[in-house]
């Protein structure tokens, strides 16, 4: 038996000229943070197989591919450098993920002139991703041709020298339900891999065929599980039925994700700008409305020089662990300022993944190798962050931002340097690449007038802070952005999504006046939110707010809200193991009641969870569909035991205020009248009479049939979010279909219209309380209709107000005829700007 290391030899994928790594203009390629390989300056527009293996993973912009050979060895090509911006465009793959390959096969077409005039270069990188499979690396210098000639030279590590002894036979779980809404993201896995190392065994986790090592977070991200997914457990070593018994158990319970703690899956890419990059401005995607003009201050990764050549493994290994362990103080430190559980957990996952088994051994391969620690450290969450941004899964896409962020904290200190913070000038329009959780906690919004990231969408989490704090937003912006000067001044206008670089001096005076004019009328209609909503002509419309709980309903009613048009009762039974007791939820209720007075309206919708929203005590089946499962009343009509006790809290609050009762999803006259008959046995149990009672409007059946309806309730409310998808059949969630979901959709608005007509017939009046009720501009429309309660978000409640104190009633309704006319969503927004006052 020979004791030669194996090799393995990497055929050019394309033919052209070899350029050195290290010379690409790309600092990820170039400081080999992927891997080490060579580039290549391709003359070829058909990519062949370097290696024979399997396809492990297939870009969804298709300008990258893996390919994992029989010898365990990962070779990453990837054709050009931001070509992942063309997200797609010019690429045409010939394989799929998981195919077998051979050498020389062609695995993916491009068209090479419009890749070459769109992208930032040509030159395609072909890297070895798991650096410790090979002992050494020989590339090939001068011109190849594609398919023939060898680009790099491989001699493989002995694999036997860093095989695990383990002893016994492995054993295997039966098949596990992944149950986990958003699959085993981050959190999750990092609880399993936790978990998973208290067991001396070998434990591996497996999905169709695939396997990863469960003591690695980053491993197990890597499966990119969904929800649904059937995994094994497989456990070798002494303790491997424990092991498997319990890490059963844990995937059962969810890894103790509640279902509200799940991350929604944000957008692919960001979606489509609306408007085109000219000489004069950028475009994104409006994530945030408004108009701000300011001074471009660029936040950009903190650059750490770094030693490749470490002082001895000894030193190394020290230094190492120190800076560990103080970046999990530090995170320690920032978890007790927070109060959010959420975000609790988050930085709970950054401490795992500092000790995460993959990461470290990476990291100590390098150190072995006499490389320093920062070097080591840096290549190994570079390149794992790197396989994670190369899933099809969104969210573990983002979840690379993740490992980055702890990376560079690790970075710092053994750099000897202390992480700069966002130190921002007033009037800063902040431009990043994207911006890091800790980077979005040192903020200061008194000194930030708007942001434009390069990544994310209206779901990434700079979009949700911007909205939160009131400021314009842009994402997706051009990749331009990011080149533009220092201080340059420009308007951002988060409406449109476009970036001004160019403005001249009647563009700025323009758009001050519009700041100032905004800012001033803001200020007005603050001062006169206090007095009662009324059209010019003195017709009475309830203007009220959208809450959770009672520090929201106190807030509402400072901001002007004259009372609660929806209290959504779901708040109470999140976070929990267990259902809330009677008693639980009649002191929340009870809360909210005090803080509105006997004088105002207190609306609560009973509890409106399903397939789509489901709560960790509360097992529902999985559903093909769930929006078109049991949701909203279904799912209290199937535990009426639920409904009774909410109901029997509901009513203790009934002394203290003007309480309404609205069940939600209705759909038919047998769910409604089964609710209130059971609402009835507990309002006769506990003597409570004068109690109205109404349904949310939000499938198009209880629309069509609000005639039928009326006779049996006090009042409608319509729940316009849920309502346009079903009329639409367009899930509002859905990345593409999201814009076109629109609430001012012509039959959107018909479904409203019939709904008024059904309860005028009867003398019922009806609200609207999903977002269009926020909308000031739809607010005289909605009046016109014949919505006499609007319930808005507690910000808007004070421009809603001032909005229908401008038209008289009369107005309203000839605005409703002329709307109603017409055949678009676009004409409806169209002509309400037009028309706004």
């Amino acid at each position: 038996m020979g004791t030669s290391a194996p090799r393995l030899d990497i055929l050019a994928p394309l033919s052209g000229w070899l350029v050195p790594l290290d010379s690409v203009p790309d600092p990820v390629f170039a400081g080999k943070m992927v891997g080490d390989g060579i580039s290549l300056d391709p003359t070829s527009g058909s990519l062949l197989a370097p290696v024979s293996g399997v396809v492990s993973n297939l870009h969804p912009a298709h300008h990258a591919l893996t390919i994992t050979t029989a010898e365990g060895v990962e070779v990453m090509v990837h054709v050009g450098i931001d070509t992942v911006m063309l997200k797609g465009e010019g690429f045409f793959p010939l394989i799929e993920q998981g195919q077998q390959v051979s050498a020389g096969q062609p695995v993916i077409d491009f068209d090479l002139d419009l890749v070459g005039r769109k992208a930032a270069s040509l030159l395609t990188q072909i890297i070895i991703t798991n650096g410790e499979t090979v002992a050494r690396m020989q590339p090939a210098t001068g011109m190849v041709d594609a398919g023939k000639n060898v680009v790099l030279s491989l001699q493989l590590a002995n694999g036997k020298d860093v095989l695990q002894v383990v002893v016994g036979e492995p054993q295997l779980s039966a098949d596990i339900t992944i149950g986990n809404p958003a699959g085993l993201h981050a959190r999750p896995a990092a609880v399993f891999a936790s978990k998973a190392k208290s067991f001396g065994s070998d434990i591996q986790l497996l999905l169709d065929g695939k396997e990863a090592n469960a003591k690695s977070v980053v491993a197990i991200m890597g499966l990119a599980t969904k929800f649904g997914d059937k995994v094994r457990v497989r456990a070798q070593g002494d303790d491997a039925a424990a092991a498997i018994a319990e890490l059963t158990q844990l995937l059962n319970d969810r890894c103790g994700e509640k279902a509200d703690e799940a991350p929604l899956a944000p957008a692919a890419s960001p979606a489509a700008a609306q408007q085109q990059d000219s000489d004069t401005q950028l475009a994104g995607v409006g994530a945030s409305p408004g108009i701000a003009i300011g001074r471009i201050v660029h936040h950009r990764l903190q650059e750490f020089d770094v030693p490749e050549q470490g002082k001895g493994a000894n030193v190394e290994q020290q230094a190492f662990a120190r800076a560990t362990e103080e970046a999990a103080a530090q995170l320690d430190l920032v978890k007790a300022q927070l109060t959010d559980p959420a975000k609790q957990a988050i930085l709970s996952m950054h401490q795992e993944l500092l000790q995460d088994p993959d990461l470290l051994a990476q990291t100590y391969t390098g150190l072995a190798d006499g490389k320093s620690a920062a070097w080591s450290w840096r290549a190994a969450f570079s390149a794992y962050s790197a396989r994670l941004e190369a899933q099809d899964n969104a969210l573990l896409r983002e979840r690379a931002n993740d490992i980055r962020d702890v990376g560079r904290r690790v970075l710092a200190l053994l750099a000897g340097v202390k992480q700069a913070s966002l130190e921002l000038p007033a009037g800063s329009i902040l431009i990043a690449e994207d911006l890091a959780p800790s980077d979005t906690a040192s903020l200061d919004p008194s000194k930030v007038m708007g942001f434009c990231t390069r990544t994310g969408g209206a779901t990434s989490h700079v979009a949700i802070l911007a909205r939160s704090l009131g400021i314009p937003a842009i994402c997706g912006i051009s990749q331009s952005a990011l080149k533009l000067p220092e201080g340059l001044q420009v308007i951002l206008n988060g409406n449109e999504g476009t970036l001004a670089i160019a403005p001249t001096a009647e563009d700025l005076a323009a758009a001050e006046q519009e700041i100032a004019r905004l800012a001033e009328r803001r200020a007005a209609e603050a001062k006169s939110s206090m007095q009662p909503a009324a059209t010019s002509d003195g017709v009475r419309i309830d203007v009220v707010a959208n809450i959770r709980n009672a520090a929201d309903a106190r807030e509402a009613v400072a901001k002007g809200a004259e009372g609660v048009g929806l209290l959504r009762s779901e708040f109470l039974f999140d976070n929990r193991d267990t259902a809330p007791t009677e008693q639980e939820q009649a002191a929340e209720y009870c809360a909210v009641a005090e803080a509105l007075g006997k004088d105002r309206p207190l609306v609560v919708r009973t509890l409106d969870v399903g397939g789509d929203k489901p709560l960790s005590y509360l097992p529902l089946q999985k559903e093909d569909n769930p929006f078109l499962g049991l949701r909203g009343i279904r799912v209290s009509l199937d535990r009426p035991d639920l409904l009774r006790t909410q109901l029997r809290a509901i009513l203790q609050a009934a002394p203290l205020t003007k309480l309404h009762i609205m069940f939600p999803m209705v759909a038919s006259l047998e769910e409604l009248r089964a609710a209130k008959a059971i609402l009835a046995e507990e309002q006769a149990a506990a003597g409570a009479a004068d109690v109205k009672v109404g349904i949310m409007v939000e499938v198009p059946s209880a629309a069509v049939l609000a005639a039928r309806f009326a006779p049996e309730v006090d009042f409608f409310s319509i729940g316009t979010n849920d309502l346009t998808q079903y009329v639409l059949a367009m899930d509002r969630g859905h990345p593409q279909l999201a814009k076109q979901a629109d609430a001012l959709h012509p039959a959107v608005l018909a479904m409203i219209a019939l709904t008024c007509e059904g309860a005028r017939a009867h003398g019922k009046w009806v609200g609207v309380c999903g977002g269009l009720a926020s909308d000031e501009r739809a607010a005289p429309l909605l009046v016109g209709i014949g919505v006499t309660e609007l319930s808005a978000s507690t910000p808007a409640v004070a421009s809603v107000k001032a909005t229908l104190s401008r038209w008289s009633l009369a107005e309203c309704q000839q605005l409703a005829k002329e709307v109603l006319a017409l055949s678009t969503a676009t004409d409806v927004r169209h002509y309400l700007n037009q028309h706004a006052r």
